[in-house]
């Protein structure tokens, strides 16, 4: 066994030499092997949880940020040197010694420090630590991005309060700090990952799900991207289409945003329609975006509304393409995303772009320009200067949170001037964002022309007016509705108080049922609330007060029966109530609490309240319900 490690590890670190040779002087390749002898010394006694000698890890953390990430020469260096001060009795001033300062310090940044007392949290004084080095230099977070990466490739062998913890934290911080700084392979990968090891019933679930999808729709869509395909290659045009499925996770994300199951999910994959180059060398690739979606469009009817320039209205994490809803010749409507290769490659590397600067020597063909991803980071450093500035003790990681948010929306001034919010944000937002005193006078808002509540979520392209009244002031329920990191602050600034939260033995959100995949989370007073693991409130706390994790059973009790709720939808027929009311009762031997049906155009929605003892009673008796005649859909009104 020794042995195959042994060639496991020459294996892995020969891949790293490889893939930083081409764009390294051998001066700067001597001391990657230099590094790695180091590293493979001061390691050599450890063991990780699964036996395996502990050099593998900071071994592959190196390998994913040179080939997966493409970092400079220090920062792989520092990647194989990530564990050696918390880890080993070498210090900071050893590394600095043998690899200089900047290698010093990337190698601090990512030490977690060791305190008798901790201002925060454990873990949020280490986000803090992390964090405050994005201020000087943004390669120390793509070092501990690798290592998390690694870390959760490798979850497997931990015991399940430890993976709710990392899984919790990757979930929470690191997968949408990844998806911020424009690394959208990273991102996937974090936040699938997390998923699995959170919830593995419901990963497991989607995945097989997703399998017989694959294989069910794999000859149809071969047919539609082969004709894609050809309509380029007819115009001279070098493209290719190609299928992406989505992740587990992000089908579940979707399933919950869309109040849909699975079968009902619109868009599970979508098709990606690339090119690198065309016939006609003064086009711009924004000029070939647009030819190839006329030239689509001539051959497929495009949905109306379906059109989207995310090239000159592109996101803040980078992200570019022209995206539009084409109609197959099987009547299906196919979301297609047009964007060139180097596009696609600005999505993997965004946050690159700064990278590059500091590096000694690169060469990975990223040309595109990252402008928003760059604002972003300045936006972001402006941030946590801010925060840091800030007296309060509470709230930092939630202060960060509503900086890491996943997806964006643009809003303009009457004027013209573009303001990106994180999604869901409401014209209050929009108000703050131009100047705090516009925010806390705020009393109405003009969208596209129309009077509306400043509450009012704003929509992609919106033109927003903010009306003032310097006699108006703030209202409590504001702190409710608001999601920028700058409103929050200014509003909890105005009202000088925190909001209060509530202790439940039983998480309110979520209501955890016995037999159903749980976490417990300690108080201050020794309680314990269970959460689904699911629940946001339950990954918020992992990902601050991991130590607080208890595992435990929520089992089943024949004495104890707990309200639910479930949603249905069926076609309206003569008796169908009857016989909904008499499977659950009759048939399940379940106690209706209440019931709801309202009937449209044929179409029933029912929501009926009964009592169950678990999980696994309350999908038996979801099921079953599918043997009723007529019914379509059934799905838990918590999960909607």
């Amino acid at each position: 066994m020794e042995a195959n490690y042994d060639t496991i590890i020459a294996e892995t670190v020969e891949k790293v030499f490889r893939s930083m040779e081409p764009r390294v002087s051998p001066r700067q390749l001597k001391q990657l092997h230099d590094a790695y002898e180091f590293a493979y010394e001061a390691h050599k006694e450890q063991r990780r949880k699964s036996g395996e000698p502990y050099i593998i890890h900071p071994i592959s953390v190196a390998l994913i940020a040179a080939k997966e990430l493409m970092l400079d020469t220090n920062s792989v260096t520092a990647s194989f040197l990530h564990d050696i001060v918390e880890d080993t009795p070498y210090t900071i001033e050893d590394i600095r010694e043998r690899f200089g300062s900047d290698v010093a310090f990337l190698v601090d940044a990512v030490t977690k420090r060791k305190k008798s007392t901790y201002r925060f949290s454990k873990q949020v004084d280490n986000y803090q630590q992390l964090l405050s080095s994005m201020q000087f230099d943004i390669r120390a977070l793509m070092v501990k991005i690798a290592d998390r990466l690694h870390n959760m490739r490798t979850l497997s062998s931990m015991r399940p309060d430890k993976q709710m913890k990392i899984a919790g934290e990757t979930d929470y911080f690191y997968a949408p700090l990844a998806n911020r700084l424009g690394l959208f392979d990273v991102k996937t990968d974090l936040e699938n990952l997390s998923f699995k090891y959170r919830c593995g019933m419901e990963y497991t679930d989607i995945a097989l799900r997703l399998d017989k999808d694959k294989k069910d729709n794999r000859e149809r869509l071969q047919v539609f991207t082969d004709n894609v395909e050809a309509i380029m290659h007819k115009a001279g045009i070098m493209g290719k289409a190609t299928v992406y499925w989505r992740a587990p996770y992000s089908i579940w994300r979707r399933m919950k945003a869309a109040k849909k199951d699975f079968i009902h999910l619109d868009n599970r994959y979508y098709v990606r329609v690339t090119f690198s180059g065309c016939k006609d060398k003064d086009l711009s690739e924004k000029d070939i975006c647009l030819y190839i979606y006329s030239l689509l469009t001539n051959n497929y009817n495009e949905k109306p509304g379906s059109f989207q320039n995310l090239i000159d209205q592109g996101k803040e994490n980078s992200y570019k393409s022209i995206n539009v809803m084409l109609l197959s010749q099987e009547g299906i409507w196919e979301d297609v995303q047009i964007c060139s290769d180097k596009m696609v490659e600005a999505s993997r590397f965004g946050c690159m772009a700064e990278v590059a600067e500091r590096a000694e020597t690169r060469n990975c063909g990223n040309n595109v320009s990252l402008q928003n991803v760059r604002k972003w980071i300045e936006k972001f450093r402006k941030i946590l200067k801010e925060i840091a500035a800030e007296s309060q003790t509470q709230g930092f990681i939630e202060n960060i949170k509503s900086s890491l948010y996943y997806d964006d929306v643009l809003a303009f001034t009457p004027k013209g001037e573009p303001i990106i919010l994180p999604k869901g944000s409401t014209a209050l937002d929009f108000a703050f964002e131009l100047h705090t005193d516009i925010g806390l006078h705020a009393k109405y808002a003009r969208i596209n022309g129309k009077l509306a509540a400043v509450r009012t979520v704003l929509n992609r392209g919106d033109v927003v007016e903010i009306g003032t009244d310097p006699d108006f002031l703030p209202k409590a329920e504001w702190m409710q509705c608001v999601q920028s990191y700058k409103a929050r602050r200014n509003l909890r600034s105005y009202f000088s108080e925190e909001l209060a939260k509530q202790q439940y033995q039983r998480c309110p959100c979520c209501l955890p049922l016995p037999g159903g995949e749980t976490i417990g989370f300690r108080e201050t007073d020794d309680s314990i609330t269970l959460h689904r693991r699911n629940c946001p409130e339950a990954i918020r706390l992992a990902s601050k007060f991991g130590d607080n994790i208890v595992y435990m059973e929520f089992n089943e009790d024949p004495d104890k029966q707990y309200p639910v709720t479930i949603y249905i939808k069926a076609i309206d027929r003569y008796h169908l109530l009857i016989d909904i009311v008499s499977k659950i009762t009759n048939d399940l031997h379940l106690f209706i609490d209440s019931l709801k049906t309202e009937t449209h155009d044929e179409i029933t929605d029912l929501t009926v309240t009964f009592y169950v003892h678990s999980i696994r009673e309350l999908n038996s008796a979801m099921q079953s319900l599918y043997t009723v005649p007529g019914i379509d859909e059934v799905r838990r009104v918590q999960d909607m």
